[in-house]
């Protein structure tokens, strides 16, 4: 974007997260399960790498705490089966049940791994759990929708914007789940839509002062 549009490089950011924020509109209050009796819940971790030293006798088990860098966070995805997407951005997947208990609505039956996280929710929801370690799908469970959203976001960090660092992870997360929910709407409508959003949108929540250096 930079160079087709002669900006510098610093604009181009700027430029691209403001139509990310602008994305973002249209999820927010979007809670899940109210037109989808079923919905699919799963958690990634991005961010935080750690470069491990040169020599094989200098490299740390970087799965232990004390060799992180306390960078990494998860992104936690809730999708409709056929409908919405929702991502949120948390300190680890136990830090988003309030969230999810929040935004899905009582009633609606979630799909959701093994990972000891989402426990709690069966206190709240009808669970269906996957063991991925015997399987990706058994007939009564899978979470291939929230997969789906993770296959693109990764793709996205890895072959596109090579590095995405904390602050904006939660704006890569919601272009992502932008990107899910209109995959099927052809180029030309995409761009309508976000630059009718870009074009509604008040003063930018995450840069408004970032030229100056200050946040207003």
């Amino acid at each position: 974007m930079s160079r087709d549009l002669g900006l510098s490089y610093k604009a181009a950011f700027v430029l691209c997260h403001k139509m990310r924020e602008a994305m973002a509109e249209e999820l927010k209050g979007r809670v899940i399960g109210d037109d989808r009796p079923e919905a699919e819940l799963d958690g990634a971790a991005f961010g935080g790498y750690v470069k491990p030293a040169n020599f094989r006798e200098d490299r740390k088990d970087r799965r232990f705490r004390e060799n992180q860098s306390g960078k990494r966070k998860f992104v936690v995805v809730i999708s409709e089966r056929g409908g919405e997407t929702l991502p949120g951005v948390f300190k680890s997947e136990s830090h988003a049940l309030q969230w999810i208990k929040s935004r899905v609505q009582k009633g609606t039956v979630l799909h959701a791994d093994e990972a000891p996280a989402w426990n709690d929710l069966h206190a709240r929801f009808e669970m269906k759990r996957i063991n991925h370690e015997k399987a990706y799908s058994d007939g009564n469970a899978c979470t291939n929708w929230a997969e789906s959203f993770f296959s693109r976001l990764r793709r996205g960090e890895i072959g596109h914007h090579h590095h995405v660092a904390g602050p904006y992870l939660l704006r890569y997360a919601q272009e992502a789940a932008w990107r899910e929910d209109n995959r099927r709407i052809g180029n030309q409508e995409q761009v309508k839509r976000v630059a009718t959003l870009a074009l509604g949108r008040k003063p930018s929540v995450d840069f408004c002062g970032y030229w100056q250096r200050y946040k207003v």
